[in-house]
């Protein structure tokens, strides 16, 4: 795959981790160095700045790599059902409690649990948790059995939790018992010399999945997309290119680049795109792949060479394809009456 000017020695970190930035470098250090010890990881960072895949590196690297790696996510659950979701109920425990269930906590024993969004964790919960750490054991709601339990806690959050702390949103003595070993995970914005590597690995990652052939990213595609400030971080860029490889419609990765890259895909202007494309092409094979001159398609077509090259760009056109596939056409044609020939 050409990329412009993607450096093509970047590699893959472990976990899917992509990026040789000095930023995530130093990230995976921190890792590295935490992740054969027991200690418990705070991960700070914004939305969608591949936490969880931070996460996952720590449990992969640690001497717990082949025990459970459960995660719950804070912000998803329910906070009535917070405290079954974690540690688990017993059979009538509540209305609804029609069998026993193990929690998260169960289910990670011996392994990694990771608590994402941490921070909204409900207020009430928070001492329980704090034991459980402290003590290694909990009960499930609705029974008396103090059960032990071994696992290494990995928690994440956008929050700012010191503040919450001040403001008595968040207890004191948890947020002290997480932040033993603070990850600040750096926004995609603080790293944009990894941005041609991780639109590189989309690509090639969802155009598998589609079965489609993406060999070309522009140069001037990368660049804009390093321009831009990416509020959504690593999972905005992710979205976008995922999108863009399903618009593409030849082997040059077509990416719209707005105003604003959240805003909806205009479906009337992909259709009016895809019809124009059909038309320039349709007209390069009848003029041979010729662009200027009185038999040239920016003739027939009616528009200026400089026009019809822009747009040609725009949509991902190159008269070269055009040409060759005309050539291949005519050379199976001549095989075909060969063939044909000798068989009579």
């Amino acid at each position: 795959m050409t990329c412009g000017e993607v450096n093509n020695d970047g590699k893959e970190g472990f976990a899917g981790i992509v990026g040789q930035s000095s930023g995530l470098r130093s990230v995976l250090q921190l890792v590295e160095m935490v992740a054969a010890t027991n200690t418990t990881v705070l991960l700070l960072g914004e939305t969608g700045t591949g936490k969880e895949l931070i996460a996952r590196g720590i449990h992969e690297r640690s001497q717990r790599e082949k025990q459970p790696f459960v995660t719950l996510n804070c912000a998803a659950i329910p906070s009535s059902l917070f405290e079954s979701e974690l540690f688990g109920h017993e059979r009538g425990a509540f209305t609804g409690a029609n069998i026993q269930r193990a929690g998260r906590l169960e289910l990670a024993d011996r392994g990694t649990l990771f608590l994402d969004e941490v921070g909204d964790m409900p207020l009430e919960l928070q001492p329980k948790l704090l034991r459980t750490l402290q003590e290694h054991t909990y009960e499930r709601l609705g029974s008396a059995r103090t059960k032990n339990v071994d696992v290494r806690l990995v928690a994440a959050t956008n929050c700012d939790l010191e503040q919450m702390v001040e403001e008595k949103e968040f207890r004191s003595d948890l947020y002290y018992r997480l932040n033993v070993f603070p990850i600040r995970v750096p926004p995609l914005r603080e790293r944009r010399e990894d941005i041609p590597l991780l639109v590189q690995h989309f690509t090639q990652k969802y155009a598998r999945r589609m079965g489609k052939q993406i060999d070309t990213i522009p140069a001037s595609t990368i660049q804009k997309l390093q321009r831009w400030s990416w509020p959504g971080n690593v999972r905005e860029l992710e979205n976008l290119i995922q999108r863009s490889v399903i618009l593409s419609s030849n082997s040059t990765l077509s990416v719209s680049t707005p105003e604003r890259m959240t805003s909806a895909i205009d479906a009337a202007a992909v259709v009016g795109d895809l019809e124009e494309r059909k038309r320039i092409v349709e007209t390069l094979r009848e003029t041979k792949g010729r662009i200027s001159g009185p038999n040239g398609a920016a003739f027939r077509l009616g528009v200026k060479r400089s026009t019809l090259l822009d747009r040609m760009k725009k949509l991902g056109i190159d008269a070269r394809e055009v040409r060759r596939a005309l050539a291949d056409e005519a050379q199976v044609t001549r095989l075909s009456g060969n063939w044909f020939q000798r068989a009579n």
